[in-house]
């Protein structure tokens, strides 16, 4: 039985985040279920770094607001992660300690929202024995086996309406 869940959040910024993040909260709730973020993405699953979210206060009047309330991390992939060594760079695969982080912690599932990288991490994660659950994210719609993503719509209609905008300036100049 599921008893506790986190939700990190990869990958740049698009509209509905929070409100994904709030539903999932919500449901959690309403099913006796505690409910976690991981700060900054797969960052904060590395280093542990992780808040209680509740629709009583960290999941209260998110709707409306841009981002992530639990931040986001761009090309934070754990299985190919970079480090720095005797003043060298250098890339390796810190995805044990993640899971190791999820078994001490107790988390039962680990919900990822991003797109095409992160759901890759993800299924690998899936792979090592961690419950996961993917939700695509992208405003390019790239995420194999998805129709539409969030993030995608409001991409899509923000470009149309300048595009419109810039009609009747470009008409207003011949």
């Amino acid at each position: 039985m599921i008893k506790k869940v986190a939700i990190l959040a990869n990958g740049g910024d698009v509209s509905g985040f929070n409100a994904v993040i709030r539903a999932i909260v919500k449901t959690a709730e309403n099913n006796n279920i505690e409910c976690y973020g991981f700060i900054d993405g797969y960052n904060g699953l590395l280093k542990n770094n992780y808040i209680k979210l509740s629709t009583a206060d960290t999941a209260s009047g998110i709707l409306h607001k841009g981002g992530s309330i639990i931040g986001s991390s761009l090309n934070a992939n754990v299985f190919n992660y970079k480090v720095e060594e005797n003043g060298e760079v250098v890339y390796k695969d810190l995805s044990e300690k993640c899971v190791q982080n999820i078994k001490d912690d107790g988390f039962d599932c680990l919900f990822t929202l991003g797109g095409d990288s992160t759901q890759k991490s993800a299924r690998d994660f899936s792979v090592r024995g961690i419950n996961v659950i993917g939700v695509p994210k992208t405003i390019d719609n790239d995420v194999a086996c998805t129709d539409i993503t969030f993030g995608y719509n409001t991409a899509v209609s923000v470009a149309t309406e300048a595009l419109d905008r810039l009609h009747t300036t470009a008409e207003t100049h011949r």
